[in-house]
């Protein structure tokens, strides 16, 4: 039978300490402390036998869970998304809007902590760590989620929503830019104009585009893009996807296109949706832009669609990122940042052309 006492497991390491390190190093522990933050009037020469000592024993640098005790802060920002993040990181402008905030964040040695909306499956908002937050995209429950941060007491800005009492908002120019577009598929002669839209509720449904449907829906940049349309086609309607993917649009695509008095244009709410649309009308001979006329939104680059240079809407996704990420710097040292707006540019390409006769 094995002895007890040669059986149990050796005890553990203690850490080493910034403590043992001045000590090794022959200062004292405010001076090694300065000569790992960077942050004081230490020599080279004294920074380099504080490291040397570090080295020596192991030791990797002050304990961060401490640091954010001692500062009240945990150094993170929230990112909030409503799509699950396997979704979210399938859209273009989720990633480029991303680069945006990290470049910002990262300047200010801030870390970013990505987060998914109440309902999907992610993090506890009322107890996620962060300093302060950032909701993206074109959400339909960003309410939800600013009563919580309010809550806590916790700086928050908006990409895109609508107007909310200190909430910080980065506006897009949603309305005007697809009126825009809404204008250029008329000055080509089409009539039967049908849209496709981004969600209107938190449940995703898919579905025609309803009169009841959009007066409850509860997603801004959806609604203020159909109003954009209706300023020039004042009865349009269409169907509303799930999500921003190319098989959403794929399904609407089909669905507006299998009536008799189908469409001779389709204006999407995302460039996804218009990739799906075009498919769609391959599936069923419909030459695109000789019988159907296509416009999408955003202005990123899709791989398979090579042989398309869409119509759409070019947003400053990095530089809405970008004015996010700075937002909440300048929050975060006290400041009071200012809103910010862009403004969207139409893009001709080779997807819309004459209305077929």
């Amino acid at each position: 039978m094995q002895d007890e006492a040669t059986s149990a497991p050796p005890p553990a390491r203690a850490r080493p300490n910034l403590a043992a390190v001045a000590a090794l190093a022959g200062v004292s522990a405010s001076t090694a402390s300065l000569a790992f933050s960077g942050a004081g009037p230490v020599s080279a020469t004294t920074r380099a036998k504080v490291l040397a000592a570090a080295e020596q024993l192991n030791y990797a640098g002050p304990d961060p869970r401490a640091q954010s005790l001692r500062r009240g802060r945990s150094g993170i920002v929230g990112v909030v998304m409503e799509d699950r993040l396997r979704d979210a990181f399938r859209d273009p402008v989720n990633i480029a809007m991303l680069d945006g905030i990290s470049d910002e964040l990262g300047t200010a040695s801030l870390g970013l902590l990505l987060l998914t909306e109440p309902g999907q499956g992610g993090v506890d908002l009322s107890i996620a760590p962060m300093d302060a937050v950032i909701l993206v995209g074109c959400s339909t429950q960003l309410d939800k989620a600013v009563v919580v941060f309010r809550q806590r007491g916790i700086p928050v800005v908006a990409i895109e929503a609508e107007p909310m009492p200190d909430v910080l908002a980065i506006d897009l120019d949603n309305r005007d830019a697809t009126a825009r577009a809404a204008r250029h598929v008329r000055q080509l002669g089409h009539e039967r104009v049908a849209l496709v839209t981004l969600p209107l509720e938190p449940s995703h449904a898919r579905g025609v585009l309803t009169a009841e449907r959009e007066a409850a829906s509860t997603a801004y940049t959806v609604r203020e893009r159909i109003r954009g349309a209706r300023e020039v086609f004042p009865g349009v309607t269409g169907v509303v996807a799930s999500a921003s993917l190319v098989e959403e649009g794929l399904i609407a695509g089909r669905e507006l296109l299998s009536s008799a008095d189908r469409p001779t244009a389709i204006i999407a709410q995302s460039d996804l949706l218009a990739l799906g649309v075009i498919r769609a009308a391959e599936e069923r001979g419909i030459r695109v832009p000789q019988d159907l006329s296509v416009v999408g939104f955003d202005g990123v680059r899709i791989e398979g669609a090579d042989a398309y240079e869409l119509t759409t809407l070019v947003q400053p996704s990095v530089a809405k990122g970008r004015a996010a990420g700075r937002a909440i710097v300048e929050l975060l040292e006290g400041g009071t940042p200012a809103p910010s707006g862009f403004r969207s540019e139409l893009r001709i390409g080779n997807t819309t052309a004459a209305a077929p006769r």
